[in-house]
């Protein structure tokens, strides 16, 4: 049984658009049979009501010949069932498939002229059939030609012992010959549509499919070292195949930012404790355990090198979790509270003359903490590039829509060659690069949240004359409402 629907799995179409295309030829096939049926029916029950009516029209008239009692050949009364029979069948022209048959006391007698199928005058079961005959009757008989409807009315004279019958026959299956040939073309008319429906079907599938197909190819494209592949749209708004392409290349916007997230944590974590990690080693390489100064120093020396690694490593987790939508939780938060808090958290960093120049009255919905981390990392930057005694100033503003914080400072400023390298990773500024004793994260830092916001930082200043760093963020802010 296994191998039975291993077999029939291996024949069975799989393809969709052969699905699609199997669907719309047996929906069309249905449709089509259908049609052709019932199409047929009626063309089957206008023929038998068409004989019918021709049956017992031919009565009224076999009727009225015979209740005139006479000859419309010779104008005297008729003196045999024989001649009433013969007026009958000669003054009645015999359509198509339509014959005329008489019958004087059982046995046959007349008949018309025009070419028949078959013989009935030859058939001894219809002649016992309708010869026999007391009364008008219309039935239907089975013959060697098929079905024979047909009409049999008695027919006698007062002057004539005799016992004759008229008989009015139609050949049914050859009456109905033109609804067959009416199916029959039909038929020959679906199977045609059918190809050109099969045609259609396979050009309007393949369109509809190739988004799928792009899918498909943009999947087999992706490598590990390769995520840039996306699929293109080319489909209208709201179309579900157009939203498919766009969801999967949002996903794969999503996985590439992850996975470049990962390598330049990966990346950044290797290439940075790699210094710290080589010292340490260094120095346990040549420690003299019997020495305790120098068992001291290089005790020292590895902790300071192991707190740089903290902190590092701590930052670069950070930059890691930027990336990601839940890095920052927005709420209405009192701009001007948040400016004076963090400015008194910042003075304590260092022996400058701290300025705290303006305070945004508003409320805006942000981040605090994510804010003051921004902040204090600018504050802190400042102290490192600035002697005791310059000035740091900071403040914060609603403008245009905007929310704008600022950290500006006396120190030696940035040279227009490192404004924009200053915010990359582990990058420091010529004029302070022997200052600091970071890692270079810090203005990466404040970037990142910044964009989390949906903001920017903006860097403006010149050798010499300080430097000012703001960040931009949006601002949805209304005045907050006094406690009473």
């Amino acid at each position: 049984m296994a191998a039975d629907r291993h077999t029939l799995g291996r024949w069975a179409p799989r393809a969709a658009r052969t699905r699609i295309i199997g669907w719309v030829l047996l929906l069309v096939l249905l449709a089509l049979a259908l049609v052709t049926f019932v199409t047929w029916r009626l063309l089957i029950r206008t023929i038998d009501e068409r004989m019918d009516t021709a049956l017992r029209a031919e009565v009224e008239e076999f009727t009225q010949i015979a209740s005139a009692d006479v000859d419309p050949d010779t104008g005297r009364p008729f003196a045999t069932v024989d001649d009433v029979l013969q007026t009958l069948i000669t003054y009645n022209l015999a359509r198509p498939n339509e014959k005329f048959l008489g019958y004087v006391d059982g046995r046959y007698r007349f008949q018309s002229r025009i070419e028949a199928p078959i013989l009935l005058s030859e058939d001894p079961a219809f002649t016992a059939l309708a010869g026999s005959v007391t009364d008008t009757a219309m039935g239907s008989y089975d013959s060697a030609a098929g079905e024979v409807r047909y009409l049999a009315v008695p027919v006698t004279l007062a002057s004539d012992p005799s016992r004759g019958v008229a008989v009015v026959a139609y050949f049914a299956d050859q009456e109905r010959e033109s609804a067959d040939e009416s199916a029959q073309l039909m038929l020959a008319v679906g199977a045609g549509t059918m190809l050109l429906a099969a045609a259609g079907a396979w050009v309007v599938a393949g369109r509809v499919l190739q988004p799928v197909r792009d899918v498909a190819a943009t999947a087999h494209g992706i490598t590990e070292t390769d995520l840039s592949g996306r699929i293109p749209v080319d489909g209208r708004p709201g179309d579900e195949l157009t939203e498919l392409a766009v969801t999967v290349n949002a996903m794969l916007d999503r996985v590439e930012r992850g996975v470049a997230a990962q390598r330049r944590f990966l990346d950044d974590a290797g290439h940075e404790l790699r210094t710290p990690i080589t010292i340490v080693r260094g120095h346990l390489d040549v420690l003299d355990p019997a020495d305790p100064a120098d068992v001291r120093e290089t005790v020292a020396l590895v902790d300071d090198e192991l707190d740089r690694m903290n902190r590092l490593v701590s930052d670069l987790l950070l930059l890691a979790r930027a990336e990601q939508p839940a890095f920052v939780r927005p709420q209405p938060v009192d701009v001007a509270a948040l400016t004076a808090d963090v400015f008194g958290k910042v003075r304590r960093l260092a022996e400058r003359e701290w300025v705290l120049e303006t305070a945004a009255d508003a409320d805006v919905p942000l981040d605090p903490q994510r804010v003051t981390q921004a902040l204090v990392a600018l504050a802190d930057n400042a102290a490192r590039y600035t002697a005791p005694g310059d000035r740091i100033a900071l403040g914060s503003q609603v403008s245009g829509g905007e929310l704008r914080f600022w950290v500006s400072d006396s120190g030696p400023g940035i040279a227009e060659e490192d404004r924009a390298r200053v915010f990359e990773r582990f990058a420091r500024g010529a004029a302070g690069a022997r200052r600091s004793d970071g890692a270079g994260l810090g203005l990466s830092i404040v970037q990142a949240i910044a964009a989390a916001h949906g903001g920017r930082v903006l860097l403006d200043g010149r050798p010499g004359s300080g430097a000012t760093f703001t960040v931009v963020l949006p601002a949805d802010a209304h005045r907050p409402q006094e406690d009473p």
